[in-house]
């Protein structure tokens, strides 16, 4: 297996925020692809496609910056509060106590974010690259919530898009999910504006079942403010983690006072991390909590920092076209 650096190339002007004079870059890498053989077209069964080999192979990819003169920080859509409370399929292992805040470490009890999170495996430009991503409360029990880079990156749908909840060590305790339809907020869809790096997925039914029937689905939470109490879960892949473990942060966000309208928080999770849950109103006894955001990108100079998009009225929208499709 070979390493292939990322060429710069220029961007659209619409792409709005990250800015090349800050250094800013998503959580999705490194820089360097993963290209096992085989890797290059959509396979006809994703699922069959993600060996363990594969999934242990898929490496982050880049995320582009953009000249400082085409940052623009939008007004949000903002709306009602609104919130979905999470749904549990069976018994929950309680976990211990934790620390909060956290700024990165590995999540060491049960609780049910142990089944509702997973990492994210898709084909982009041929290669093959990994994100985190969770399952949600949703009405056809099928939807995953993740980054909007996660799905669609520089113009282009990933391929090959599956949900592997409970990943752990190349293993897939509770199956693969193959996504039937991803979809984004329309201005990151339009545009990749990182404002609105929100994705989410359709998966299908597995061996007769739907995604939250077999491992719960978490609530969500929609225009409920800044300056929260939030958790951030996902497998970092970039060094120096390898995405084999799965791991957390907490603590109080705030409001981004860059460039953009994102919550921010301290925590040192990496590349691969992109798409993971962050959660209010967490119980860590029980794993559950109200989705709020999820990973998204950092900025160069502030490693030990982490963005979440806002979930606005148009984060919301999302949810509501994926759950009714």
């Amino acid at each position: 297996m070979r390493d292939i650096r990322r060429v710069s190339r220029p961007l659209r002007k619409s792409r709005s925020v990250l800015a090349a004079l800050f250094g800013a870059t998503a959580l999705l890498g490194t820089g360097v692809f993963a290209s096992p053989a085989g890797a290059a077209t959509a396979a006809a069964d994703p699922a069959s496609f993600w060996t363990a080999e594969r999934m242990r192979q898929a490496a982050p990819l880049d995320l582009l910056p953009v000249d400082r003169a085409q940052v623009e920080v939008p007004s949000l859509a903002k709306g009602k509060e609104r919130t979905i409370a999470p749904t549990l399929p069976g018994a929950l292992n309680d976990v211990g106590a934790l620390a909060f805040p956290n700024s990165g470490g590995p999540w060491t009890g049960g609780g049910a974010v142990v089944s509702t999170a997973g990492r994210v495996f898709f084909t982009y430009q041929g290669r093959t690259a990994s994100c985190s991503g969770n399952a949600v409360t949703s009405a056809n029990k099928s939807t995953v919530i993740t980054a909007g880079h996660c799905v669609k990156l520089e113009g282009a749908w990933h391929t090959n898009w599956v949900f592997v909840p409970g990943y752990h060590d190349g293993q897939a305790p509770y199956g693969r999910w193959s996504a039937t339809k991803t979809l984004s907020t329309p201005q990151w869809t339009a545009s990749e504006d990182i404002n609105y790096d929100v994705g989410a997925a359709v998966v299908a039914p597995l061996d007769g079942r739907l995604l939250t029937d077999v491992v719960g689905g978490q609530g969500l939470a929609f225009n409920t403010g800044y300056n929260q109490a939030m958790y951030a879960f996902g497998f970092p892949a970039a060094s120096p983690y390898d995405g084999e473990k799965f791991i957390y942060c907490s603590g109080t966000t705030n409001r981004d006072f860059l460039l953009s309208n994102d919550h921010g928080m301290n925590c040192n999770m990496t590349g691969g991390s992109s798409g993971g849950p962050w959660f209010t109103q967490f119980n860590e006894s029980t794993g559950t909590g109200l989705l709020s955001s999820v990973n998204s990108f950092k900025y160069n100079f502030l490693p030990n920092r982490m963005y979440g998009p806002y979930f606005g009225t148009d984060a919301q929208n999302l949810y509501q076209t994926a759950q009714s499709s």
